[in-house]
């Protein structure tokens, strides 16, 4: 899961630095949304499970599961605007991050400030090493590995170590994309200008000239990107996947039903679903309201509502929340059955909702929230 929190860490550097969390303006609805979708969820668990031993599960019902959401938002609708697509990426990206620092402040043990102080000493080296330019990939792995190693001897979550070196991975390029361009013209036109005139092999000028655009092609990267690139698939198709079978174990029985009849279970569920939907859609109402900000180009508050329930699904993210927030294991499957629950049922009925949306555009029933949605 370091390595999960790890690929989250490069996401979020990359929408800071210019993607939908990169300016003010461009944040201000999906963060909002993202933070009501935290706090609300949150305020129905503690409500529900005040008082009790399982009252600090309250940050199990906040995350949302990013890949699951998009999937069913993508398999909705072909209609759906590519904004709305956009502004649930940020929304869980933002989640993502409220989740990093909810499991940093209130899900961490007691704090070892010796390893934790040499896990600092080698981040600071890694900063140093982005700073004077260092792009090599051993170097940032081979000091991440030492990161990890003192935050999990530190009692600090070890995955907060994994978000805090995604940061310090460089993010520019050795060379810009107009002398890029440039050279590959040249460097194709050698190539065609070596093409032998018979034979399947290439020459040797054309060998070297392919090996002058793989370095060309490397300058041109960032080492931010190529890491993502090749981490994606990984945590995609093996991490998750493997942790979700790993964690999720439940037993479903005769008696499953009367088992999810538990204060746990019932806060996670309605933490998600009604929580999530309520804070999401509520917040973004109070943002476009006070001309704050305003809707997704070529979104409705159809399309939000739709979204909102999506966001309700907390797979991942819920399961791997609970393990922190529990050491009883019967708190556990309780938070896993209103988790699992919770999931399909909003799935289903997201799914339900943006398949009912006609094609992007005002909706006048709704558009009377607002007086400028566009």
């Amino acid at each position: 899961m370091a390595i999960f929190f790890f690929v989250i860490g490069l996401e979020l550097k990359r929408e800071f630095m210019e993607g939908e969390l990169s300016s003010l303006q461009k944040a201000s609805l999906p963060m909002t949304a993202a933070l009501g979708g935290m706090l609300v969820p949150a305020a129905i668990y503690f409500f529900i499970n005040s008082g009790t031993d399982a009252g600090q599960g309250w940050g199990i019902p906040m995350a949302t599961d990013i890949a699951f959401a998009l999937a069913l938002l993508s398999m909705a609708s072909k209609r759906i605007p590519v904004s709305l697509k956009i502004f649930l990426s940020a929304l869980a990206v933002a989640d993502d991050l409220g989740a990093v620092l909810v499991i940093a402040f209130f899900y961490t043990d007691q704090i070892n400030f010796v390893p934790l102080a040499i896990g600092a000493g080698f981040l600071i080296l890694l900063m140093v090493g982005n700073r004077i330019g260092i792009r090599s990939a051993i170097f940032y792995l081979i000091l991440g590995i030492c990161v990890w190693i003192g935050f999990l001897l530190s009692g600090v979550h070890a995955t907060i170590a994994g978000v805090l070196v995604a940061f310090t991975i460089p993010a520019v390029t050795r060379i810009d994309e107009q002398i890029y361009s440039s050279n590959l013209r040249k460097l194709s036109y050698d190539f065609e200008a070596d093409i032998p005139e018979r034979g399947k092999l290439i020459t040797p000028d054309q060998n070297k000239t392919i090996q002058k655009v793989k370095t060309l092609s490397m300058a041109a990267e960032t080492p931010l990107q190529t890491i993502e690139h090749a981490l994606h698939p990984w945590v995609a198709f093996g991490i998750m996947p493997l942790f979700a079978l790993a964690n999720a174990g439940i037993v479903i029985s005769a008696d499953f039903f009367s088992s999810i009849a538990n204060p746990v279970s019932i806060g996670v569920a309605a933490g998600l679903i009604i929580g999530k939907f309520s804070g999401i859609l509520f917040f973004c109402w109070i943002m476009v309201k006070f001309r704050l900000s305003k809707l997704p180009e070529g979104a409705n508050w159809k399309h939000i509502a739709g979204v909102a329930l999506l966001a309700g699904i907390g797979f991942t993210m819920s399961l791997f929340i609970s393990g922190l927030a529990f050491k009883n294991p019967v708190f556990i499957d309780q938070a896993k059955y209103g988790i699992l629950i919770a999931s399909i049922f909003a799935g289903i009925l997201g799914t339900i909702v943006l398949k009912r949306v006609g094609k992007a555009g005002s909706d006048p029933k709704l558009d009377h929230l607002t007086e400028d949605n566009s």
